[in-house]
């Protein structure tokens, strides 16, 4: 099972992110959820050259062709959740549909369960 999904406009930015930061195509995209925000949990986007290790028990799986990283705590929080991408009038950048969230700050960058 995977705990996300990444909706087709993410995952073009993903990449475009990938290569403007002269990235290795075989990075994984690190996702995790860390203390902070107004509403006490903020998301985290990062490439990884790492890997999963087996000492933090983080969970990998593929989406649409991108080695996806996440660790148990965050995995947690995480599952059902759809990552999407923005560029219009009212804000750009990634936006996290989590099922999860019982409260989510007006900026949608932290959230709380």
């Amino acid at each position: 099972m995977t705990a996300i999904t990444i909706s087709d406009k993410a995952l073009k930015q993903i990449n475009e992110i990938r290569r403007s930061e002269g990235a290795d195509e075989r990075a994984a995209l690190r996702i995790g959820v860390v203390g902070g925000g107004c509403s006490g949990l903020s998301y985290k986007l990062d490439f990884d050259t790492q890997g999963a290790s087996q000492e933090k028990k983080d969970q990998e799986f593929e989406v649409a062709g991108i080695k996806v990283v996440i660790d148990m705590r965050s995995f947690l929080y995480l599952a059902g959740t759809r990552l999407d991408y923005s560029d219009g009038l009212d804000g750009k950048g990634f936006h996290f549909i989590n099922p999860n969230a019982s409260r989510t700050c007006s900026c949608g960058e932290s959230f709380s369960v």
